[in-house]
């Protein structure tokens, strides 16, 4: 679904939260040209054209079913280096933020992952833009079903609890090209997770280790690799080193 025709269909709708009070939005303005370039300089790669399209008509959403909408991503504060050129586009107000991965290779659309830090997990979420804000303002239709509430709410303890399709090491270097070149570069602490073609909800555990777990990306594909961090030498051994 184009995404503003998405936010278009909501604007025609009756919007209600569980509760059964009606929910308005409202559009902030579109950016100039020159402002839409200036994102693409930020973010280091072209912006694909429905974002580009969709920020010619708004640049966020004030009010709706998250609570940030900011398509710029600049008020929204989002740390994980997972995303070399992320640009993280909704807020659910607690530090977990929705984000585009743009890449080179993306013209047309980007997918949108879901970053959280409690579980400290990265999770699929939408093939694009579009699909994301369908699935968002359906928050807010009865019975509420929507994929965006199914991964915030429930996917990720899925994910931290079960690890699912994780790959071991020598797997992956039996694997494909690609992930197979990937192993190569990496050692046998690693464990890999392929997110080239997932299903909503599939991800990984990025801070499975805690905050010091090895978290790599090969480039820009969407192939992730997660370790313990490597053991450092104790006190004795390096005293009498």
């Amino acid at each position: 679904m184009d995404p503003f025709e998405a936010i278009r269909s909501a604007q025609a709708t009756k919007l209600l939260d569980e509760d059964g009070d009606e929910v308005e939005f409202e559009l902030a303005p579109g950016l100039p040209p020159t402002d839409i370039e200036g994102l693409a300089d930020e973010v280091g790669v072209p912006l694909p054209r429905e974002l580009r399209a969709l920020l010619e008509r708004t640049a966020g959403i004030d009010g709706g079913p998250l609570d940030t909408i900011d398509f710029t991503g600049r008020s929204l504060s989002f740390g994980l280096e997972t995303f070399p050129s992320g640009l993280p586009i909704a807020g659910d107000g607690f530090g977990n933020f929705w984000v585009l991965d743009l890449t080179p290779d993306d013209v047309d659309t980007a997918p949108v992952f879901f970053g959280c830090h409690d579980p400290p997990v990265i999770l699929y979420q939408s093939p694009d833009l579009g699909d994301f804000l369908h699935e968002a303002f359906r928050m807010l239709v009865p019975p509420h079903a929507s994929a965006v509430d199914d991964v915030h709410e429930d996917r990720l303890f899925n994910v931290w609890g079960d690890n699912p399709g994780t790959v071991e090491h020598s797997a992956a270097l039996a694997s494909d090209e690609r992930l197979s070149a990937f192993a190569a570069e990496l050692d046998d602490r690693f464990t890999f997770v392929d997110l080239r073609s997932p299903p909503v909800g599939m991800g990984f555990s990025w801070g499975r280790y805690g905050p010091r777990t090895d978290v790599r990306r090969h480039g820009y594909e969407r192939l992730f690799a997660y370790a313990p961090p490597e053991k450092r030498p104790g006190l004795l051994h390096r005293l009498f080193a």
